[in-house]
């Protein structure tokens, strides 16, 4: 397994750690006028108890900045990338490696209507030139792209030993009408997750991809995602080492992944509050995480 952030003394000490992250996407438009500059924003996070950041490898004009934010806020960092072939992922971890502070690439492979063994030789190709970068990349289950259909995508788990995935379960219950949850798609969702390297949540009702909880934390799906989510994690942690580290991504997108009430107009009125909404899945992934730990201990 890769370590992607250098272990601490303290890390070593505590074991595997979990690693939970704000989506900087979904960030976009949470400040108001004056509060959304880019130390706005780390400073939010900070504050807020996230270990680090979900975002996109810097333009080089930025990256000082950006480096100097990572390291007085004390935030891990972790990139976007979305290749549609090998050159393309080549590059970008060239771009990644240059930074130099990132921990992981969680790859969007924007080939959606490749399939079988072309789709597997890029998969392949990928985790090759991770492993030559030295930096993890994680394939995310995600519409729209080579992951998107579950049964295809258990097939090439099945067939790529060293393929890592970021689960997002969000698209697979909107893309599949997933209102319930029965025995069969309990079975095919539960094969991927022995793969599972990160995590980006939200929560699908099998309509939209992205819904509010109640202002308790509450929906009827989110006993599903929980159960994933904690699988997840309980699956990675049975390989683990001290001092790695499990990123857990708060990823709540702006409009048009949050639901407006001027669907007709600007689309600027979100029904619910995503900064809210955000701190409530970090605290239930602090949850699931002590569940994890626990079950793999007893």
């Amino acid at each position: 397994m890769w370590n992607s952030r250098p272990s601490t003394r303290t890390d070593r000490e505590a074991g595997p750690v979990l690693d939970v992250q704000m989506s900087w996407w979904g960030m976009s438009g949470l400040g108001t006028e004056g509060e959304d500059s880019a130390e706005a924003r780390f400073r939010r996070i900070a504050e807020a108890g996230f270990d680090g950041i979900n975002g996109f490898v810097p333009a080089p004009e930025e990256a000082g900045r950006w480096r100097r934010l990572l390291d007085e806020y004390s935030l891990t960092f972790s990139v976007n990338a979305y290749p549609r072939t090998a050159a393309d992922m080549a590059e970008f971890l060239r771009a990644a490696k240059e930074f130099g502070r990132v921990e992981y690439v969680n790859a969007q492979v924007m080939t959606p209507f490749v399939t079988g063994a072309a789709a597997e030789r890029l998969l392949r190709d990928i985790a090759e030139l991770s492993r030559e970068a030295g930096i993890p990349v994680y394939v995310e289950t995600h519409r729209g792209t080579i992951t998107q259909d579950l049964l295809r995508t258990i097939d090439y788990a099945e067939r790529i030993e060293e393929l890592r995935l970021t689960i997002d379960y969000s698209h697979y219950v909107v893309a599949g009408e997933l209102h319930t949850i029965g025995d069969e798609a309990e079975a095919l969702l539960q094969r991927l997750l022995p793969r599972t390297s990160s995590i980006h949540a939200r929560v699908s009702n099998g309509e939209q991809v992205q819904v509010n909880l109640s202002d308790d934390g509450e929906h009827p799906m989110l006993p599903h995602f929980k159960r994933w989510w904690r699988d997840g994690m309980r699956h990675w942690l049975g390989s683990a080492r001290s001092g790695e580290r499990f990123p857990f991504v708060c990823e709540l997108g702006p409009p048009s992944y949050a639901i407006t009430a001027d669907e007709q107009g600007a689309r600027t009125k979100e029904l619910g509050d995503r900064w809210k909404q955000s701190l409530q899945l970090a605290n239930i992934a602090r949850g699931l995480w002590s569940e994890a730990a626990a079950a793999g201990r007893g």
